[in-house]
């Protein structure tokens, strides 16, 4: 096999992930905390839809964003971690061609997902704080319902090109991809046709998506600061909203800021042990999903509230 993987052939079958190359023999000691962090994950996120389906007074639009943050949080890292895990304990490296370009489309398109949610998340905040007596008339359940369509609709049909982009390629130098999972341009690279195309695509949802998003959630900061800023000094009502957006901040930052040091990584750090950028571009998917229902857990009374009187209830 690792003579035909070196050699150039048409149409392969699979792909070979590797893992994580130069840190084969701890493959097995690095899947434990990976599999802590998904299965943080993924307890975290279905107590959060859990609690917000119970419990009545939780049923509005923070609450409905914040369900599907945790939704994308669950896809995302299930898109990799399954896989992942069987590279490392299995030493099941081989994936089929179509599975790795879904992959790779469930990566990318999730990933554009969950920055579209946060920009409706402080959309939210901004009319919450500087039109709080019109939120119910302006954050509606069908608006928000058509708001959480549009970042479906927006993720899928922009990202929809990337796996096209990538199956152009018919003749490829090798099958072997030195990566836990499917990255577009990990993929890509593998190709001997031009792949121009695909790197300016790629570079093009940078600034369709995660720069648009990124300026609106600046923009909406910027208003509620001056709305918080300009209140007299004895009127707290507006500064204690402003307080739910302590959780929202921490998720902004969680997410775009590994994702910012990852491309960095990826661009500048040529010198750099490529099992370091491979392990930062795994952290980049798995911890937003691990400490988001952390964040909003501990810092949201209400679901904390909730949460307390549910271990409460099961000890008595």
């Amino acid at each position: 096999m690792s003579d035909s993987n070196t050699t150039d052939f048409t149409n392969p079958s699979t792909f070979i992930l590797l893992g994580i190359p130069g840190l084969e023999a701890a493959h097995v000691w690095i899947s434990i905390p990976f599999c802590s962090m998904y299965a943080i994950a993924v307890l975290g996120n279905f107590t959060i839809l859990f609690i917000v389906k119970m419990e009545p007074s939780l049923h509005g639009p923070m609450y409905y964003f914040l369900c599907m943050l945790a939704l994308t949080d669950l896809v995302l890292s299930t898109s990799i971690l399954p896989k992942m895990l069987s590279i490392f304990l299995f030493n099941s490296k081989e994936i089929n061609f179509n599975a790795c370009l879904t992959q790779m489309y469930f990566i990318h398109c999730f990933s554009a997902m969950e920055s579209g949610i946060l920009v409706a998340m402080a959309f939210d905040r901004y009319v919450a704080i500087c039109h709080p007596l019109r939120q119910s008339t302006i954050l509606t359940n069908p608006m928000v319902a058509k708001i959480g369509l549009a970042v479906l609709l927006r993720s899928s049909i922009l990202v929809l090109p990337n796996p096209f982009l990538a199956r152009r390629c018919t003749y490829y130098r090798t099958n072997i991809i030195p990566h836990t999972y499917c990255e577009h341009i990990a993929v890509v690279k593998l190709g001997c046709a031009d792949i121009r195309a695909s790197n300016y695509y790629g570079l093009s949802l940078a600034f369709f998506i995660t720069g648009p998003d990124v300026f609106f959630i600046t923009v909406s900061y910027i208003e509620i600061l001056r709305a918080v800023l300009g209140l007299p000094t004895k009127d707290n009502a507006r500064l204690k909203t402003f307080g739910t957006c302590g959780s929202h901040l921490c998720a902004i930052l969680i997410f775009y800021i590994p994702d910012l040091f990852s491309s960095l990584m990826h661009r500048m750090g040529n010198n750099l042990p490529l099992y370091f950028l491979i392990l930062i571009a795994n952290v980049y998917l798995l911890v937003p999903p691990m400490l988001h229902p952390i964040i909003y857990g501990v810092r949201t009374k209400q679901i904390r509230d909730r949460l307390l009187s549910l271990f409460s209830h099961k000890r008595s």
